[in-house]
């Protein structure tokens, strides 16, 4: 590879575009109440639901230092461009100190090549420009395109979630507890959205399992309509038998040419709990 793709480890990426691709990840951080964790290095998925289990609380996440992007960055060989993919800035500050990386070692190192990227988005829908990204460079784009054509399809990505159940919201505070309450015993689904600038919102609240995935599906139309000429990616939180069903009646529905599926990481995790799911497409 020419050129370094690096993202960091709220990016649910399969190991078969890791490894074609090269990708350097940057750990976000976990704190749980016994320690400090690297998501995706010092914990994996399975310890992450064993602590979510053993200690019963959700991890707080922190992002990596401008120390830690400067260290990543000055492994790669100076005469290698780096395009980094970011989590949205919106919902952490890894873009922020990805940039503040960068300028420590351009103070160093002035005729370094390092583009950074918010892709207001995380999880699936970096997984989406991670397989964008490869397409383009196997077709020979050049570095400078490539940074030109994936700063386009970041505004065409559509990253919608469903969560199945609301505990972790509750756990990690992010929920009132009688509010959890009130939605559990009205068996409430809460359907979420990346907006354009790359904040998380609601985008509604249905209730019943059913109802909600079948909305879930049905409002992928209103984003795009000619899904032949394209992918979607989904990540999924535990439950794999329940992502294949709805990933099948998706595929039924829109005929998207191909799929990528992933469980989603320790990071992704601590906000959509068990039974989250997350997909990915671009609009145009």
């Amino acid at each position: 590879m020419t050129i370094q793709l690096m993202t960091d480890s709220s990016a649910d990426l399969p190991l078969f575009l890791q490894n074609k691709l090269h990708v350097k990840i940057v750990p976000l951080y976990l704190h749980f109440s016994d320690g400090q964790y690297k998501s995706g290095q010092t914990m994996d998925i399975e310890l992450f639901h064993q602590k979510v289990k053993e200690l019963g609380e959700v991890p707080r996440s922190a992002a990596p230092s401008p120390s830690d992007f400067y260290e990543a960055y000055k492994q790669i060989p100076s005469e290698k461009p780096i395009l980094m993919l970011s989590i949205s800035n919106e919902i952490s500050s890894t873009y922020a100190n990805a940039v503040a990386g960068k300028k420590l070692l351009l103070d160093e190192e002035p005729g370094r090549v390092i583009e950074i990227l918010n892709t207001k988005t995380a999880s699936c829908g970096i997984c989406l420009l991670m397989h964008e990204a490869n397409r383009r460079i196997e077709a020979g784009s050049s570095f400078e395109q490539l940074v030109d054509h994936l700063s386009e399809r970041i505004e065409q990505t559509a990253t919608l979630f469903v969560l199945k159940s609301l505990d972790n919201l509750v756990l990690g505070g992010r929920l009132e507890k009688m509010k959890g309450k009130i939605a559990k015993t009205l068996n409430i689904k809460i359907l979420m959205k990346a907006t354009d600038e790359g904040k998380i919102d609601v985008a509604e609240k249905v209730r019943g399992e059913k109802k909600s995935l079948q909305r879930f599906v049905d409002q992928i139309g209103e984003y795009t309509q000619d899904a032949e000429n394209k992918i979607i990616t989904m990540t999924y939180c535990r439950d794999k038998e329940r992502a294949l069903r709805v990933l099948e009646k998706i595929r039924s529905k829109y005929a998207f040419y191909d799929a990528i599926l992933e469980e989603s990481g320790p990071l992704i995790s601590t906000y959509g709990g068990e039974g989250a799911l997350v997909i990915s497409f671009f609009k145009k």
